[in-house]
C-alpha cells in the first residue's frame, strides 16, 4: 500500500509552464527528495496528489487507482492518509504544544477532549516532545517547534507526509533533528515521505532517491550515489552549489 505514480503531468499558469510532461514513482515507506531551483515545480507536483492542483494533461495514480478526476468529496479520504509539513511551523502560539496537536484529533475524531489530549502526548512522544506538552510555541526556537507541527500532521495516522523545505531557515542542530526525525518515521513507523527540499546536507543525508526537476522537466531520478556520479553539468553545479555554470537562474 502507499505506491504514488505521476504520469507525463503537465501544468501551467496562463503563459508559464511549470511542469512539462514530469513521470515519478514513489515506493511505500521510502524517504523520496524532490530537488531544483525556486519555481521548478517541486510544490506544484505534489499538490496534484491531494487534489489542490488538477493537471493540464497526464494522470496521477494512488496504489494503481487513478485519481485525477476525482471530486472534492473523493479527495477526503486521499487528504486523511496524506499529511503536509509547511515550511512555516504554523502553530497557535496562545494554545499548549499538547492543545495544538489535539486540534485536528478533535475535529477529525469522535472522542473527547481528555482522549485527544492523551492521543496528542503520544504523537508529541514520537518526536521527542511530550515532556514539554504543557509549554507554548513561544517557549521553543524554530527546530522544536518544527518537530510539534510533524506531531500535529502525525494525528490522522498518515501512510504519506509532504515535507515542504522542513529544514529551511532553521539551525544546523535543529535541521539535523528534523531529518533525523523524518528519517525515523519512515525506517520504524513505514510512513513515506516526500521531501521538497534544497538543503543539500539533507538530501545527502536521509535520501532513499532523489528526484531533480529542471525547467518543467524531470533531469534526474536517482540515489546519492548517481547523483554524485552524475556528469550532468546542472547537476553538479546545483550539488556543488556554485554560483557559475549552465544552469539558467
Amino acid at each position: 500500500m502507499g505506491h504514488i505514480e505521476f504520469r507525463d503531468i503537465y501544468k501551467s499558469f496562463g503563459p508559464k509552464h511549470v511542469l512539462r510532461g514530469v513521470s515519478l514513482n514513489v515506493d511505500p515507506g521510502e524517504v523520496f527528495f524532490i530537488i531544483g531551483q525556486s519555481g521548478a515545480g517541486k510544490s506544484v507536483l505534489v499538490k496534484h496528489l491531494i487534489g489542490l492542483l488538477r493537471p493540464d494533461s497526464g494522470r496521477v495514480l494512488l496504489d494503481g487507482v487513478d485519481v485525477t478526476d476525482f471530486k472534492e468529496k473523493e479527495f477526503y479520504p486521499i487528504r486523511k492518509r496524506c499529511a503536509m509539513v509547511f515550511q512555516n511551523s504554523t502553530l497557535f502560539d496562545s494554545m499548549t504544544l499538547v492543545d495544538n496537536v489535539a486540534l485536528p484529533i478533535r475535529k477529525h475524531r469522535d472522542v473527547t477532549v481528555k482522549e485527544a489530549r492523551e492521543m496528542a502526548v503520544d504523537k508529541l512522544r514520537l518526536v521527542g516532545m511530550h515532556t514539554y506538552a504543557e509549554r507554548f510555541p513561544a517557549d521553543f526556537g524554530d527546530g522544536m517547534r518544527k518537530k510539534v507541527a510533524i506531531a500535529r500532521a502525525l494525528t490522522l495516522d498518515p501512510e504519506f507526509v509532504i515535507f515542504d523545505e522542513p529544514t529551511t531557515g532553521i539551525d544546523p542542530i535543529s535541521a539535523a533533528m528534523v531529518d533525523k526525525l523524518i528519517r525515523h518515521l519512515s525506517d520504524n513507523i513505514g510512513v513515506t515521505s516526500i521531501v521538497i527540499s534544497h538543503d543539500l546536507r539533507s538530501i545527502f543525508g536521509i535520501a532513499d532517491r532523489i528526484a531533480m526537476l529542471y525547467q518543467g522537466k524531470l533531469l534526474l531520478d536517482g540515489t546519492q550515489e548517481d547523483y554524485k556520479n552524475s556528469d550532468n553539468p546542472i547537476i553538479q553545479q546545483f550539488i556543488q552549489g556554485q554560483p557559475e555554470g549552465p544552469m539558467e537562474v
